[in-house]
């Protein structure tokens, strides 16, 4: 289980609401291994706890991952994972209120080595009262030039069913007059080369479509209407029907002669709806004895969508229109660490070849340059609102064994 990118999950969280975009990526960073040509994943089980608080949402759950070969060229996975969410971010309290519900994830996997390349194909589930994932991919991984480089390529299909919860007699219930799809594809190429003996580099790059529904059926838009209410009106987000992302980011690994291991990452994103994103992580890695220390020092950076706003100045003021909050311009700052204890081998349990037990937190502030609190209209007038703010905190915890 990789626990950069379960924190990425959460950095990447939309209020208790993933966008299909985010849906599709982080299904697949908790489910895949990285695959490398001419190697199978061991045999491993881990058990996990995630804890998320922030921007009064809390999410909790558990997640259980196993990993088993079968014979020298195949290996399977199978992963559970839960998330329980309860109330929900600012801009979807603006329009719904608070709520509690469950989601729950079932994926697997298959890998078959045969030679130097390694192919891998499988299949996620995603279900919660108000929307339902399926997701499957294929991927393959070639060793070449000696085994100094790496070449992979994957290919995944998802689709989604959107539903909208409404209070009948006291009830949740789905809204029958509401039930949109939304599809996405993606594409991905990722090369490692060995640079020296203690230098790895890493490029990869990532072309996605999304088409059907992908806005969010509980945000909504805000227009000014002075001298009514708190000075502005509510109405349905609209947004366009496909969305295409290109993704871009290199990174450097290098081992340094006190057995540690430093490693920076840049990441570019752009897509059609006017984002532009950056990225800028460091992570430095300390084993002592049987322990091992990291850190993570992470920097992100985007521009604001074409037809966003945060308080647009009338009704059908134009084509496309949304307030949701990820589509804003904002920055985030993340400082994280982990501690893993490898425990030493269990006379009791021979078929054990190691086991170790693990922390990790994050801490993130989220600084928002175009999105105000709007619940504080009553007190500042619409649009003069303080900018939003966010600080969260991810905690996650978990056991491994290899046997």
């Amino acid at each position: 289980m990789q626990l950069s990118s379960l924190a990425q999950r959460w950095h990447d969280l939309r209020g208790a609401r993933l966008s299909p975009f985010t849906r599709t990526l982080l299904a697949l960073c908790i489910l895949t291994a990285p695959v490398i040509g001419g190697v199978l994943p061991e045999d491993r089980a881990d058990v996990m706890w995630h804890y998320y608080n922030g921007g009064d949402i809390t999410v909790e759950g558990p997640s259980v991952l196993i990993r088993k070969k079968v014979g020298d060229s195949l290996s399977f996975t199978v992963n559970y994972y839960e998330d329980m969410i309860s109330s929900a971010s600012i801009d979807v309290k603006l329009s719904a209120s608070p709520y509690h519900e469950k989601r729950t994830q079932w994926s697997g996997g298959v890998d078959y080595l045969h030679g130097k390349t390694t192919y891998s194909a499988g299949a996620i589930t995603s279900k919660e009262p108000d929307y339902k994932a399926n997701t499957a991919y294929f991927g393959l991984s070639q060793d070449m030039f000696g085994d100094l480089t790496t070449l992979s390529l994957g290919y995944r299909r998802g689709w989604d069913q959107i539903y909208r919860d409404i209070k009948v007699n006291g009830e949740i219930v789905n809204d029958p007059t509401f039930h949109e799809r939304a599809d996405h594809r993606g594409y991905s190429l990722g090369i490692s080369q060995i640079l020296t003996r203690n230098t790895i580099a890493n490029f990869s790059y990532e072309l996605l479509t999304d088409q059907g529904y992908l806005a969010n059926p509980y945000r909504k838009i805000r227009y000014l209407s002075p001298g009514q209410g708190e000075g502005f009106t509510l109405a349905d987000q609209v947004y366009p029907n496909t969305r295409t992302s290109n993704a871009a980011s290199i990174s450097l690994k290098h081992y340094l002669p006190w057995r540690a291991a430093v490693t920076g990452q840049y990441r570019f994103f752009r897509d059609t709806w006017g984002i532009v994103a950056h990225t800028v992580q460091v992570d430095y890695t300390q084993p002592w004895h049987n322990w091992i220390f990291d850190g993570t020092v992470r920097y992100y950076r985007q521009n604001a969508a074409d037809f966003y706003s945060d308080l647009f100045p009338r009704a059908d003021y134009q084509n496309f229109m949304a307030r949701d909050r990820e589509l804003a311009a904002f920055q985030t700052y993340t400082l994280g660490g982990g501690v893993s204890y490898q425990f030493p081998h269990f006379s009791w349990a021979p078929w054990l070849t190691r086991s170790s037990a693990n922390f990790h937190y994050e801490h993130f502030l989220a600084k928002y340059s175009d999105f105000r609190n709007a619940l504080l209209a009553p007190e500042y007038g619409a649009g003069n609102e303080p900018l939003y703010q966010l600080n969260a905190n991810v905690f996650t915890m978990f056991l491994s064994i290899w046997y």
